[in-house]
């Protein structure tokens, strides 16, 4: 687990500012610029992101796609779609386990060696911050154990609670 620690890191920041391989959006099915997080990438990135998104259409929840950062400090943005809560029994837990995973394996087949997150979901689609960490720090290290490719991953936190959140799900991985 030594290692693994080593690979991760949450810090409080602007995921627009960061100097990393790959950011992942928080993005909606249609890839369309929206509020939030997806709004903020989108405006930083310029217009070709959006037309980007549209060349590739729908990205089902669960799954992720990847673009260019344009003109982003990161080469890439992977935009991840992260299910609504509904309470946790429509299979909100494992489908945002998969955004975290199919992000990660487009990180790792596209070059990309350290990758930002946001926390996916907890905005507009209402999942519960506390969980949504749990769900995200386990997954994403569960991809790491296997992928010696990802050398680091921030969990890129917007506000005191949800830094406080990933600092505590981190903490327990040791």
């Amino acid at each position: 687990m030594k290692d693994l620690a080593a690979r991760l890191d949450a810090i409080e920041a602007d995921i627009t500012t960061l100097t990393v391989d790959a950011i992942v959006n928080a993005a909606n099915e249609q890839l369309a610029p929206g509020g939030g997080v997806c709004g903020a990438i989108h405006r930083a990135a310029g217009p070709e992101l959006a037309a980007a998104c549209r060349a590739i259409g729908l990205c089902p929840t669960g799954e992720a796609r990847i673009t260019p950062g344009f003109r982003l400090p990161a080469r890439f943005v992977i935009h991840a779609v992260g299910p609504v809560w509904h309470g946790g029994g429509r299979g909100e837990p494992d489908l945002l386990a998969a955004c975290y995973r199919n992000s990660l394996a487009l990180a790792a087949d596209n070059g990309a060696a350290t990758v930002a997150f946001p926390a996916i979901s907890t905005g507009v689609y209402g999942y519960p911050l506390e969980d949504a960490t749990r769900v995200a720090v386990a997954t994403v290290a569960a991809f790491l154990a296997g992928e010696p490719r990802i050398g680091r991953v921030t969990f890129c936190c917007f506000g005191t609670a949800a830094l406080a959140a990933s600092r505590r799900e981190l903490a327990a991985l040791a």
